[in-house]
Protein backbone atom coordinates (compact mmCIF):
# COMPACT_ATOMS: atom_id res chain seq x y z
CA UNK A 1 0.00 0.00 0.00
CA UNK A 2 2.34 2.30 1.08
CA UNK A 3 4.75 1.40 -2.17
CA UNK A 4 8.32 1.21 0.15
CA UNK A 5 9.53 -1.60 -2.03
CA UNK A 6 11.02 0.85 -4.72
CA UNK A 7 12.79 4.18 -4.10
CA UNK A 8 10.35 5.80 -7.21
CA UNK A 9 7.45 4.57 -4.36
CA UNK A 10 8.79 5.59 -1.38
CA UNK A 11 9.28 9.40 -2.72
CA UNK A 12 5.94 9.14 -4.09
CA UNK A 13 4.53 7.82 -0.92
CA UNK A 14 2.09 9.85 1.91
CA UNK A 15 1.03 6.60 3.38
CA UNK A 16 0.49 7.00 7.42
CA UNK A 17 -1.87 5.09 9.67
CA UNK A 18 -3.24 8.04 10.51
CA UNK A 19 -4.68 9.02 7.19
CA UNK A 20 -5.52 5.36 6.23
CA UNK A 21 -9.42 5.86 7.34
CA UNK A 22 -9.33 9.70 6.12
CA UNK A 23 -8.40 9.12 2.28
CA UNK A 24 -11.91 7.84 1.77
CA UNK A 25 -13.03 10.94 2.62
CA UNK A 26 -10.80 12.76 0.53
CA UNK A 27 -11.71 10.37 -2.44
CA UNK A 28 -15.52 11.13 -1.81
CA UNK A 29 -14.73 14.66 -1.52
CA UNK A 30 -12.74 15.31 -4.53
CA UNK A 31 -14.62 13.41 -6.77
CA UNK A 32 -17.73 15.15 -6.15
CA UNK A 33 -15.86 18.00 -6.89
CA UNK A 34 -14.27 16.99 -10.21
CA UNK A 35 -18.08 16.09 -11.39
CA UNK A 36 -19.54 19.62 -9.88
CA UNK A 37 -16.53 21.77 -11.17
CA UNK A 38 -16.76 20.10 -14.36
CA UNK A 39 -20.35 20.22 -15.30
CA UNK A 40 -21.24 23.34 -13.47
CA UNK A 41 -18.04 25.39 -15.43
CA UNK A 42 -18.83 23.78 -18.33
CA UNK A 43 -22.28 25.13 -18.24
CA UNK A 44 -21.23 28.70 -17.66
CA UNK A 45 -18.71 28.58 -20.50
CA UNK A 46 -21.98 27.42 -22.71
CA UNK A 47 -24.21 29.59 -20.83
CA UNK A 48 -22.15 32.83 -21.90
CA UNK A 49 -21.66 31.07 -25.58
CA UNK A 50 -25.27 30.47 -26.16
CA UNK A 51 -27.49 33.23 -24.63
CA UNK A 52 -27.16 36.61 -26.15
CA UNK A 53 -28.11 38.30 -22.95
CA UNK A 54 -24.85 37.43 -21.25
CA UNK A 55 -22.86 37.93 -23.83
CA UNK A 56 -21.68 41.37 -21.76
CA UNK A 57 -17.86 43.02 -20.94
CA UNK A 58 -18.81 41.73 -17.43
CA UNK A 59 -19.36 38.40 -18.10
CA UNK A 60 -16.12 38.01 -19.91
CA UNK A 61 -14.86 38.08 -16.33
CA UNK A 62 -16.93 35.39 -15.19
CA UNK A 63 -15.95 32.96 -18.39
CA UNK A 64 -12.31 33.86 -17.63
CA UNK A 65 -12.71 32.67 -13.98
CA UNK A 66 -14.61 29.89 -14.68
CA UNK A 67 -12.28 28.25 -17.12
CA UNK A 68 -9.43 28.89 -14.78
CA UNK A 69 -11.50 26.59 -12.85
CA UNK A 70 -12.05 23.71 -15.22
CA UNK A 71 -8.74 23.57 -15.83
CA UNK A 72 -8.08 22.37 -12.16
CA UNK A 73 -11.49 20.45 -11.64
CA UNK A 74 -11.00 18.65 -15.33
CA UNK A 75 -7.25 18.15 -15.77
CA UNK A 76 -6.24 18.38 -11.94
CA UNK A 77 -8.93 17.09 -10.08
CA UNK A 78 -8.83 13.45 -10.88
CA UNK A 79 -5.27 12.97 -10.47
CA UNK A 80 -5.64 13.89 -6.56
CA UNK A 81 -8.36 11.68 -6.25
CA UNK A 82 -6.02 9.26 -7.28
CA UNK A 83 -3.41 9.59 -5.45
CA UNK A 84 -5.65 9.95 -2.19
CA UNK A 85 -6.86 6.59 -3.13
CA UNK A 86 -3.24 5.11 -3.58
CA UNK A 87 -1.32 7.30 -1.10
CA UNK A 88 1.20 7.75 -3.27
CA UNK A 89 1.94 9.84 -6.76
CA UNK A 90 1.80 7.62 -9.57
CA UNK A 91 2.32 9.70 -12.30
CA UNK A 92 5.83 10.20 -12.14
CA UNK A 93 8.35 13.37 -11.84
CA UNK A 94 7.57 14.75 -15.18
CA UNK A 95 3.74 14.86 -14.64
CA UNK A 96 4.73 15.90 -10.85
CA UNK A 97 6.21 19.61 -12.19
CA UNK A 98 3.44 19.56 -14.94
CA UNK A 99 0.58 19.91 -11.98
CA UNK A 100 2.59 21.94 -9.12
CA UNK A 101 2.89 24.75 -12.32
CA UNK A 102 -0.57 24.23 -13.04
CA UNK A 103 -2.27 24.16 -10.01
CA UNK A 104 -0.78 27.94 -8.90
CA UNK A 105 -1.24 28.97 -12.13
CA UNK A 106 -5.07 28.13 -11.66
CA UNK A 107 -5.27 29.92 -8.48
CA UNK A 108 -3.15 33.02 -9.79
CA UNK A 109 -5.39 33.67 -12.16
CA UNK A 110 -8.41 33.07 -10.45
CA UNK A 111 -6.85 35.86 -7.76
CA UNK A 112 -5.84 38.08 -10.45
CA UNK A 113 -9.79 37.77 -12.75
CA UNK A 114 -11.36 38.21 -8.97
CA UNK A 115 -9.14 41.66 -9.13
CA UNK A 116 -10.21 42.69 -11.82
CA UNK A 117 -13.98 41.96 -11.42
CA UNK A 118 -13.31 44.20 -8.16
CA UNK A 119 -11.77 46.99 -10.08
CA UNK A 120 -14.68 46.87 -12.85
CA UNK A 121 -17.29 47.48 -10.31
CA UNK A 122 -15.66 49.93 -8.21
CA UNK A 123 -14.84 52.04 -11.99
CA UNK A 124 -18.63 51.27 -12.79
CA UNK A 125 -19.96 53.30 -9.77
CA UNK A 126 -17.66 56.19 -9.66
CA UNK A 127 -16.22 56.56 -13.30
CA UNK A 128 -18.12 54.98 -15.66
CA UNK A 129 -15.93 56.61 -18.81
CA UNK A 130 -13.32 55.04 -17.21
CA UNK A 131 -14.27 52.13 -17.05
CA UNK A 132 -15.69 52.11 -20.42
CA UNK A 133 -11.95 53.00 -22.02
CA UNK A 134 -10.23 50.32 -19.31
CA UNK A 135 -12.94 47.62 -20.21
CA UNK A 136 -13.41 47.67 -23.68
CA UNK A 137 -13.93 44.71 -25.82
CA UNK A 138 -10.01 45.41 -26.46
CA UNK A 139 -9.11 46.27 -23.02
CA UNK A 140 -10.63 42.89 -21.86
CA UNK A 141 -9.03 40.97 -24.37
CA UNK A 142 -5.31 42.67 -23.33
CA UNK A 143 -6.25 42.21 -19.28
CA UNK A 144 -7.41 38.71 -19.78
CA UNK A 145 -4.34 37.57 -21.70
CA UNK A 146 -2.12 39.38 -19.24
CA UNK A 147 -3.35 37.77 -16.31
CA UNK A 148 -2.22 34.05 -18.27
CA UNK A 149 0.79 35.57 -18.72
CA UNK A 150 1.82 36.90 -15.94
CA UNK A 151 0.63 33.77 -13.96
CA UNK A 152 3.26 31.72 -16.36
CA UNK A 153 5.54 34.20 -15.86
CA UNK A 154 5.06 34.07 -12.11
CA UNK A 155 5.56 30.08 -11.52
CA UNK A 156 7.25 29.11 -14.40
CA UNK A 157 10.96 29.86 -12.34
CA UNK A 158 10.03 27.59 -9.69
CA UNK A 159 9.63 24.33 -12.65
CA UNK A 160 12.47 22.76 -10.74
CA UNK A 161 11.36 23.27 -7.34
CA UNK A 162 8.28 21.33 -7.96
CA UNK A 163 7.60 17.93 -5.77
CA UNK A 164 5.73 15.82 -4.30
CA UNK A 165 4.38 16.60 -0.86
CA UNK A 166 3.62 14.18 1.82
CA UNK A 167 1.77 16.19 4.01
CA UNK A 168 -0.86 17.13 1.48
CA UNK A 169 -0.46 13.88 -1.29
CA UNK A 170 0.22 16.68 -3.89
CA UNK A 171 2.44 18.12 -5.53
CA UNK A 172 3.99 21.58 -5.02
CA UNK A 173 6.98 23.63 -5.35
CA UNK A 174 9.44 22.81 -2.31
CA UNK A 175 9.30 24.58 0.93
CA UNK A 176 12.40 25.82 1.04
CA UNK A 177 14.41 25.47 -2.22
CA UNK A 178 11.87 28.24 -3.21
CA UNK A 179 12.59 30.64 -0.84
CA UNK A 180 12.86 33.60 -0.71
CA UNK A 181 11.25 33.79 -4.34
CA UNK A 182 7.73 31.40 -3.31
CA UNK A 183 7.59 33.40 -0.58
CA UNK A 184 7.26 36.97 -2.60
CA UNK A 185 4.86 34.97 -4.86
CA UNK A 186 2.45 33.69 -2.28
CA UNK A 187 2.63 37.26 -0.28
CA UNK A 188 1.69 38.90 -3.43
CA UNK A 189 -1.30 36.69 -4.91
CA UNK A 190 -2.79 36.09 -1.64
CA UNK A 191 -2.09 38.64 0.02
CA UNK A 192 -1.58 42.04 -1.47
CA UNK A 193 -3.96 40.94 -4.09
CA UNK A 194 -6.74 39.26 -2.05
CA UNK A 195 -6.38 42.39 0.02
CA UNK A 196 -6.57 44.94 -2.96
CA UNK A 197 -9.86 43.21 -3.49
CA UNK A 198 -11.21 43.51 0.05
CA UNK A 199 -10.32 47.13 -0.38
CA UNK A 200 -12.57 48.00 -3.76
CA UNK A 201 -15.25 45.95 -2.13
CA UNK A 202 -14.95 48.14 0.73
CA UNK A 203 -14.82 51.85 -1.22
CA UNK A 204 -18.21 50.13 -3.18
CA UNK A 205 -20.16 49.66 -0.24
CA UNK A 206 -19.18 53.05 1.14
CA UNK A 207 -19.76 54.75 -2.04
CA UNK A 208 -23.52 53.06 -2.53
CA UNK A 209 -23.97 54.16 0.98
CA UNK A 210 -23.54 57.55 0.36
CA UNK A 211 -25.01 57.07 -2.89
CA UNK A 212 -28.25 56.06 -1.16
CA UNK A 213 -28.52 58.50 1.43
CA UNK A 214 -28.23 61.23 -1.07
CA UNK A 215 -31.00 59.67 -3.32
CA UNK A 216 -33.05 59.04 0.03
CA UNK A 217 -32.83 62.81 0.89
CA UNK A 218 -33.80 63.46 -2.73
CA UNK A 219 -36.85 61.41 -2.63
CA UNK A 220 -38.11 63.09 0.69
CA UNK A 221 -37.27 66.80 -0.99
CA UNK A 222 -39.36 66.13 -3.77
CA UNK A 223 -42.41 64.47 -2.05
CA UNK A 224 -43.91 67.79 -2.39
CA UNK A 225 -43.88 67.81 -6.45
CA UNK A 226 -46.61 65.70 -8.32
CA UNK A 227 -44.76 64.85 -11.13
CA UNK A 228 -42.67 62.02 -11.16
CA UNK A 229 -38.71 61.46 -13.02
CA UNK A 230 -39.31 59.32 -15.60
CA UNK A 231 -36.89 56.36 -15.95
CA UNK A 232 -36.73 55.73 -20.07
CA UNK A 233 -35.05 52.81 -22.21
CA UNK A 234 -34.33 49.69 -21.70
CA UNK A 235 -33.02 48.15 -17.91
CA UNK A 236 -29.76 46.82 -17.25
CA UNK A 237 -28.68 42.89 -17.69
CA UNK A 238 -27.50 40.73 -15.05
CA UNK A 239 -23.92 42.39 -14.91
CA UNK A 240 -25.31 46.09 -13.84
CA UNK A 241 -23.92 47.00 -17.67
CA UNK A 242 -26.16 48.55 -19.10
CA UNK A 243 -28.91 51.60 -20.14
CA UNK A 244 -29.49 52.69 -16.63
CA UNK A 245 -25.92 53.80 -16.36
CA UNK A 246 -25.43 55.10 -19.37
CA UNK A 247 -27.93 57.43 -18.94
CA UNK A 248 -27.43 58.79 -15.78
CA UNK A 249 -26.50 62.28 -17.06
CA UNK A 250 -29.99 62.26 -18.79
CA UNK A 251 -31.48 61.07 -15.48
CA UNK A 252 -29.30 64.23 -13.90
CA UNK A 253 -30.45 66.79 -15.84
CA UNK A 254 -34.03 65.62 -15.49
CA UNK A 255 -34.05 65.55 -11.53
CA UNK A 256 -32.69 68.77 -11.66
CA UNK A 257 -35.18 70.39 -14.05
CA UNK A 258 -38.06 68.69 -11.75
CA UNK A 259 -36.22 71.11 -8.25
CA UNK A 260 -36.32 73.49 -10.35
CA UNK A 261 -40.04 73.38 -11.29
CA UNK A 262 -40.88 72.74 -7.97
CA UNK A 263 -39.27 75.66 -6.71
CA UNK A 264 -40.23 78.03 -9.27
CA UNK A 265 -44.35 78.30 -10.64
CA UNK A 266 -43.26 79.88 -13.84
CA UNK A 267 -40.36 77.17 -14.39
CA UNK A 268 -43.75 74.71 -14.16
CA UNK A 269 -45.68 76.48 -16.32
CA UNK A 270 -43.20 75.63 -19.16
CA UNK A 271 -41.79 79.96 -19.01
CA UNK A 272 -37.56 80.53 -19.46
CA UNK A 273 -36.19 83.54 -18.71
CA UNK A 274 -34.52 84.72 -21.68
CA UNK A 275 -32.10 87.94 -22.46
CA UNK A 276 -34.76 90.18 -23.79
CA UNK A 277 -36.90 90.38 -20.73
CA UNK A 278 -38.19 93.45 -19.18
CA UNK A 279 -35.84 95.42 -16.87
CA UNK A 280 -37.70 94.99 -14.39
CA UNK A 281 -37.97 91.56 -14.55
CA UNK A 282 -34.38 91.24 -14.80
CA UNK A 283 -33.85 93.26 -11.72
CA UNK A 284 -35.70 90.66 -9.13
CA UNK A 285 -35.06 87.28 -11.11
CA UNK A 286 -36.15 84.35 -8.89
CA UNK A 287 -33.74 83.15 -6.50
CA UNK A 288 -33.31 79.28 -7.52
CA UNK A 289 -30.62 77.80 -5.50
CA UNK A 290 -29.43 74.29 -7.59
CA UNK A 291 -28.87 71.23 -5.64
CA UNK A 292 -25.44 69.74 -5.90
CA UNK A 293 -25.18 67.66 -8.70
CA UNK A 294 -26.50 63.72 -8.17
CA UNK A 295 -23.71 61.01 -7.25
CA UNK A 296 -24.02 59.00 -10.92
CA UNK A 297 -24.67 55.98 -8.79
CA UNK A 298 -27.84 57.70 -6.50
CA UNK A 299 -29.07 58.90 -10.38
CA UNK A 300 -29.73 55.08 -11.22
CA UNK A 301 -33.50 53.86 -11.75
CA UNK A 302 -34.24 51.93 -8.54
CA UNK A 303 -34.72 48.88 -10.72
CA UNK A 304 -30.76 49.35 -11.56
CA UNK A 305 -29.48 50.22 -8.81
CA UNK A 306 -30.81 46.96 -7.51
CA UNK A 307 -29.26 45.00 -9.73
CA UNK A 308 -26.10 46.83 -9.75
CA UNK A 309 -26.20 46.01 -6.02
CA UNK A 310 -27.38 41.87 -6.21
CA UNK A 311 -24.62 41.42 -9.05
CA UNK A 312 -22.11 43.28 -6.67
CA UNK A 313 -23.04 40.90 -3.94
CA UNK A 314 -22.72 37.68 -5.76
CA UNK A 315 -18.84 38.91 -6.79
CA UNK A 316 -18.30 39.40 -3.06
CA UNK A 317 -19.99 36.55 -1.88
CA UNK A 318 -17.46 34.43 -4.92
CA UNK A 319 -14.66 36.43 -3.50
CA UNK A 320 -15.37 35.31 0.41
CA UNK A 321 -15.42 32.21 -0.51
CA UNK A 322 -12.10 32.21 -2.16
CA UNK A 323 -10.80 33.02 1.33
CA UNK A 324 -12.54 30.61 2.83
CA UNK A 325 -11.31 28.16 0.96
CA UNK A 326 -7.68 29.18 1.11
CA UNK A 327 -6.75 31.01 4.55
CA UNK A 328 -6.88 27.96 7.01
CA UNK A 329 -4.72 26.22 4.22
CA UNK A 330 -2.31 29.12 4.34
CA UNK A 331 -1.98 30.05 7.90
CA UNK A 332 -1.52 26.70 8.88
CA UNK A 333 1.51 26.46 6.65
CA UNK A 334 2.29 29.72 8.02
CA UNK A 335 2.21 28.27 11.94
CA UNK A 336 3.49 25.35 11.34
CA UNK A 337 6.95 25.33 9.19
CA UNK A 338 8.42 22.62 11.29
CA UNK A 339 5.49 20.02 10.26
CA UNK A 340 4.64 19.15 13.49
CA UNK A 341 0.82 19.40 12.61
CA UNK A 342 -1.20 15.98 11.93
CA UNK A 343 -0.99 15.40 8.72
CA UNK A 344 -4.88 14.57 8.66
CA UNK A 345 -5.35 18.05 9.66
CA UNK A 346 -2.62 19.44 6.61
CA UNK A 347 -4.66 17.31 4.27
CA UNK A 348 -8.21 18.86 5.57
CA UNK A 349 -7.20 22.12 4.74
CA UNK A 350 -5.65 21.18 1.73
CA UNK A 351 -8.94 19.48 0.23
CA UNK A 352 -10.69 23.16 1.43
CA UNK A 353 -9.33 24.35 -1.16
CA UNK A 354 -11.11 21.92 -3.71
CA UNK A 355 -14.03 23.51 -3.02
CA UNK A 356 -13.19 26.87 -4.50
CA UNK A 357 -12.93 25.59 -7.86
CA UNK A 358 -16.87 24.08 -8.09
CA UNK A 359 -18.72 26.58 -5.91
CA UNK A 360 -18.89 29.34 -8.33
CA UNK A 361 -21.33 28.30 -10.27
CA UNK A 362 -23.45 27.36 -7.63
CA UNK A 363 -23.63 31.17 -6.47
CA UNK A 364 -24.00 32.15 -10.16
CA UNK A 365 -26.93 29.81 -10.78
CA UNK A 366 -28.64 31.04 -7.17
CA UNK A 367 -27.31 34.61 -7.33
CA UNK A 368 -27.96 35.44 -11.15
CA UNK A 369 -31.33 35.61 -12.24
CA UNK A 370 -30.10 34.89 -15.90
CA UNK A 371 -27.36 32.31 -15.38
CA UNK A 372 -29.67 30.48 -13.64
CA UNK A 373 -32.21 30.61 -16.50
CA UNK A 374 -29.32 30.03 -18.84
CA UNK A 375 -28.16 27.03 -16.75
CA UNK A 376 -31.76 25.37 -16.74
CA UNK A 377 -32.10 25.90 -20.66
CA UNK A 378 -29.42 24.01 -20.85
CA UNK A 379 -30.35 21.06 -18.80
CA UNK A 380 -33.45 20.73 -20.34
CA UNK A 381 -31.76 20.11 -23.57
CA UNK A 382 -29.13 17.89 -22.24
CA UNK A 383 -32.17 15.99 -20.44
CA UNK A 384 -34.41 15.75 -23.50
CA UNK A 385 -32.47 12.42 -25.23
CA UNK A 386 -33.24 10.86 -22.10
CA UNK A 387 -37.05 12.08 -21.53
CA UNK A 388 -37.60 11.35 -25.26
CA UNK A 389 -36.50 7.68 -24.43
CA UNK A 390 -38.31 7.37 -21.67
CA UNK A 391 -41.37 8.59 -23.31
CA UNK A 392 -40.83 6.38 -25.90
CA UNK A 393 -40.24 3.48 -23.62
CA UNK A 394 -43.67 4.26 -21.70
CA UNK A 395 -45.00 4.28 -25.54
CA UNK A 396 -46.47 8.03 -25.58
CA UNK A 397 -44.49 9.02 -28.57
CA UNK A 398 -43.24 12.00 -27.01
CA UNK A 399 -39.95 12.34 -28.88
CA UNK A 400 -41.37 14.44 -31.86
CA UNK A 401 -42.62 16.96 -29.57
CA UNK A 402 -38.73 16.99 -28.45
CA UNK A 403 -37.32 16.85 -31.13
CA UNK A 404 -39.18 20.24 -32.61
Amino acid sequence: MNGTNHTDGSLFSCYSASVVGYRYFAVLWGSCVTFTGTIGNLMTVLAFASDQRLRTRFNVLIVNLAIADLLYCTVLQPISVDSYLHLRWRSGHLWCRIFGFLLFLSNSVSILTLCLVAISRYLLVTKRATFDRVFSNRGLAILIILAWGLGIASFAPLWSVYVFVPQVCTCSFHRTEGRPYSTILLFFYFFIGLGCVGVFYLLIYKRVYTASQALLRYRLSRRSSKKKPTFSGPGTDDSGVGSGVANTSCTEVSSQADLVASKDPSAREGTEIKASESPATKQTPPVVVPPPAPDPAASRSPADDSEFKRVTRMCFTVFLCFIFCFVPFLLLNIADKNNSAPQVLHMFCANLTWLNSCINPVLYAVMNRQFGQAYRVLLTKAAAPLTCLWAWFRGKGLCVKWQS
